[in-house]
């Protein structure tokens, strides 16, 4: 069997620190701080390969905020590199004490030698770019819902009291904003508010399109238009799912996919103590706010009840998908009616049917559909 050299990387924003570990001797050959570069990467591997050229060369190292362009830099120069979960990689016990660079990056390379570790998902480029623009959308409009508060803040502030409608941001309280008697001081600041809530509005909605556009290439139409057919998805949230989960395979249940998103409950038990709190909260947070939002609209409408944009967003899918999709969409909607009309708090139907929808969406994209409407 060929020898390993492992290659322990702790990679941060100004430099990098590896650690070389020899799989024959179970020694360190090697520390040395990096440029954070490719080039000064591949010029130690390149000089580990002068002295020992009959070694096999395997980098690891941990993921997070720097992404995954290492990973493929150093794939594109044919090495194998594997990207892990921190929360899963085994620690010394002095490790809790002392922590520098170099120790990490010797327990980086100590997990992948004894593979006490597992690797994160590794999106496409395709996907991750996706993902990062649907994310940006979603930012603009969270800085939206800023300014909107904002603008409300300052009209308190100056007792300034709309009263016409009971509603805010209609075309009639807009028009109210614009033209509301005040100072010229005061004026200025609200028509500053004001035109940046315009443009972040013009920019989501330019968003959205470009969003649509996405959805409808070869790489997501399909998946996305499945999605699309249950009630309370629409192309961003099946756009976000789809590039944000990549392949829904490596969930092997559809509990599994419920977990990853934190939508499963914490449990503190202990003997024949059960006890079992909110939420894990753990996982992808934007997918989980977006899947608890779609639960909100199992509120409304009767049985066999469609809107017209359901619809057609179902226009042209295969029958059994369609029927998939209304089978999961009725069950949810009488399990939001039954836990409501038991006194259930709203929060916590939503979530409870965020967390079934999770599931018929595992489903959906796995192609085990008879288990998710047994």
């Amino acid at each position: 069997m060929k020898s390993v050299m492992y290659f322990g990387l702790d990679v941060h924003k100004s430099s990098f620190m590896a650690a070389v570990l020899d799989s024959e001797s179970r020694d360190f050959i090697s520390k040395e701080k990096l440029k954070p570069t490719k080039k000064a990467v591949l010029g130690l591997a390149e000089k580990i390969h002068d002295v020992y050229p009959d070694h096999r060369l395997v980098f690891g190292y941990e993921a997070g905020c720097t992404g995954f362009v290492l990973l493929r830099e150093l794939q594109e120069a044919g090495y194998e590199c594997h990207v892990m979960a921190p929360s899963t990689m085994a620690v010394t016990p002095s490790s809790g004490r002392k922590k520098t660079d170099r120790r990490d990056a010797e327990n980086i390379a100590r997990c992948l030698a004894n593979q006490t570790y597992s690797e994160v998902y590794v999106p496409t480029e395709e996907d991750e770019n996706t993902r990062d623009f649907i994310r940006m959308r979603d930012d603009m409009k969270e800085s939206l819902k800023r300014f909107k508060h904002q603008i409300l803040a300052f009209c308190l502030r100056h007792k300034l009291v709309f009263d016409k409608t009971k509603t805010y941001w209609t075309k009639q309280h807009l028009d109210w904003l614009r033209k509301v008697e005040i100072n010229p001081l005061q004026r200025e600041i609200l028509d500053g508010y004001l035109r940046e809530m315009d443009h972040l509005q013009e920019s989501i909605a330019a968003a959205d399109k470009r969003i649509a556009e996405i959805a409808e290439t070869e790489r997501y139409a399909e998946p996305v238009h499945k999605l699309m057919c249950f009630k309370g998805i629409s192309v961003h949230t099946a756009l976000a799912f789809v590039s944000e989960i990549g392949d829904f395979r490596r969930f092997a249940t559809a509990g599994e996919l419920a977990s990853f998103l934190g939508l499963v409950p914490s449990e503190h038990s202990s003997g024949n103590s059960v006890c079992r709190g909110s939420i894990t909260k753990s996982g992808n947070g934007h997918l989980r706010r977006l899947l608890i939002e779609s639960a909100q609209t199992f509120s409304r409408g009767g049985a066999a009840y469609k809107s017209a944009c359901l619809k057609a967003r179902q226009a042209g899918a295969a029958p059994e998908v369609i029927e998939y999709a209304d089978r999961g969409s009725e069950r949810l909607r009488k399990r939001f009616q039954r836990m409501v009309n038991n006194g259930k708090a709203h929060n916590v139907v939503k979530v409870a049917v965020a967390r079934e929808l999770a599931c018929f969406i595992w489903g959906m994209m796995t192609g085990d559909t008879a288990r998710r409407c047994a």
